[in-house]
């Protein structure tokens, strides 16, 4: 895939463009499903799949402390993207000055003159360009002039007890609630964090007898706190782990920590950056009486997490 961060970097129009526009926050299935479409179109007319993102999030730009945690963090995007099978990747910087782009200008100056756009794949409630001033119908009335196609796709949904439509924000909330299989049926793979193994306050080995990764964490969105059954990706291998978010209770020192315990492993791994798929949600955090009950709670909930595990290929259905 051919990754482009600047407009600038736009030499000449792409052959054939087929385009899909958005923030394609998280990379759910119904992102997914529009790759699929744009790539599908391309390969017809023997042009070029294109998806457009911007970075950073809009709304980190045009509400600041206001915007919601993203889902999926830049690098991990742009990853999935890639793996969707997307020829090219523009991804913009979003300002203020980029903001104030009239939704005409979008489409004349910059899609159809400068990336050659010949087709725009978008989903229904597609808005765009100053204002979120452009829609289908400005699509629909510069096409015949301009000589490309609009192709307007159905959303996607999920069956969860009732029809509910798979979106960003129905994800965000779903992780945020402890809902990995939700989530997972939404995204079509686990939610995942990434960070860096750092060193922590020594109790997990030697006072519990589980030593546990302590991350730095790059991802902005956090699970709920509690104890997750997880896989850890570390170099190249993939591995099973028990994950706990939060405070610590049992201790008492209110500092928040993400720590996993990785399954039967023992390599040093400190300064090193692990990624966390998140499996099912095992129970919430409890404040213990001893360091004995804790220990006794923690070797149960290794075994849930093995269960669980065995069973990964079944947990997350759509």
């Amino acid at each position: 895939m051919q990754h482009i961060q600047s407009l600038d970097d736009i030499r000449h129009p792409f052959p054939g463009g087929v385009i899909t526009i958005g923030n394609f926050d998280g990379v759910h299935i119904g992102h997914q499903a529009l790759f699929y479409e744009v790539i599908e179109r391309a390969h017809a007319i023997k042009g070029t799949s294109i998806a457009m993102t911007f970075e950073p999030h809009p709304l980190q730009v045009l509400k600041k402390n206001a915007s919601p945690p993203v889902i999926t963090m830049f690098e991990q995007k742009v990853e999935l993207i890639e793996r969707s099978g997307i020829d090219v990747l523009i991804s913009i910087p979003f300002t203020l000055e980029f903001a104030a782009i009239s939704a005409q200008s979008f489409v004349e100056d910059l899609l159809v003159r400068r990336i050659g756009m010949k087709a725009i794949v978008v989903g229904e409630d597609y808005a765009f360009g100053k204002n979120r001033e452009g829609n289908i119908d400005l699509l629909n009335s510069l096409a015949p002039r301009l000589g490309f196609e609009v192709i307007v796709t159905s959303l996607i949904r999920t069956v969860q007890g009732t029809l509910e439509r798979i979106s960003s924000t129905a994800i965000r909330e779903s992780v945020q609630a402890g809902e990995m299989q939700y989530a997972c049926r939404m995204l079509g793979r686990y939610f995942q964090i990434r960070g860096t193994v750092v060193a922590g306050r020594d109790r997990g080995g030697k006072l519990l007898g589980f030593p546990t990764a302590n991350l730095k964490l790059e991802d902005e969105l956090i699970p709920k706190t509690g104890i997750y059954a997880v896989t850890v990706e570390t170099h190249g291998s993939l591995l099973q782990g028990v994950a706990n978010i939060g405070y610590s209770p049992t201790f008492d020192d209110r500092q928040f920590t993400v720590e996993v315990h990785i399954l039967d492993f023992k390599d040093f791994i400190y300064g090193q950056r692990i990624r966390v798929n998140f499996i099912k949600r095992i129970r919430d955090e409890i404040k213990f009486s001893s360091l004995s009950a804790l220990k006794d709670q923690i070797a149960k909930d290794v075994e849930t997490a093995r269960r669980l595990l065995a069973e990964n290929g079944i947990i997350c259905r759509a």
